[in-house]
């Protein structure tokens, strides 16, 4: 009996060299605390970072913390990852800066929803590492993502960007459907009269 064939995990290769140390899972990892949870409110479980200290700033706050938070998908898209994933990092950062315009809820949307957590987990997932930090050195790499892994991570993303587009098409449909309502209601009273 002939062995079965392993599958062998796929490795990414970067699209660019650039980047050294700036780019390593340790200050990605890093970026992401400062950013969604580096402080803490006492007596409770519930943290935040500057992303959400800076979106109070009306105007220009969400818009900062966007730019900050286009350095972990800059490295993914560095690092090789899937444009797919690359869409899903993108619509998290948009999320969360055209919600944080809303004042108040939007802020507290922003400290839930931490755009920069979820966007540093894809890319590790999609990258196939683990950081390991030792004596300050960089993240080192596990074998990466199978081909299996990678596939239903796709899949994950896809689900995902489709679901998030149905929701914004029926939000836009709601409007569009109640101002054809109200305006068949109003054209038929004219027609009574």
């Amino acid at each position: 009996m002939p062995p079965r064939p392993t599958s062998e995990p796929e490795i990414l290769r970067p699209r660019f060299g650039g980047g050294g140390d700036f780019f390593s899972d340790r200050n990605l990892d890093l970026l992401a605390h400062i950013l969604d949870d580096y402080l803490r409110i006492p007596g409770t479980q519930i943290r935040f970072g500057l992303d959400g200290i800076v979106g109070l700033i009306p105007g220009i706050g969400d818009v900062l913390g966007a730019m900050a938070s286009w350095i972990i998908i800059l490295a993914a898209w560095l690092r090789g990852v899937p444009r797919i994933t690359l869409a899903r990092m993108f619509a998290n950062v948009a999320i969360e800066t055209i919600v944080g315009t809303v004042p108040i809820l939007g802020d507290a949307f922003d400290i839930a929803w931490k755009a920069n957590r979820k966007n540093f987990a894809l890319l590790e997932r999609s990258v196939g590492t683990i950081p390991v930090y030792k004596d300050g050195a960089s993240s080192t790499p596990a074998l990466g993502a199978t081909p299996q892994q990678r596939r239903r991570h796709q899949l994950s993303d896809w689900l995902f960007l489709s679901t998030l587009f149905l929701g914004m098409m029926l939000l836009l449909a709601i409007p569009i459907l109640l101002l054809a309502y109200i305006a068949g209601r109003f054209f038929a009273m004219g027609a009574h009269h």
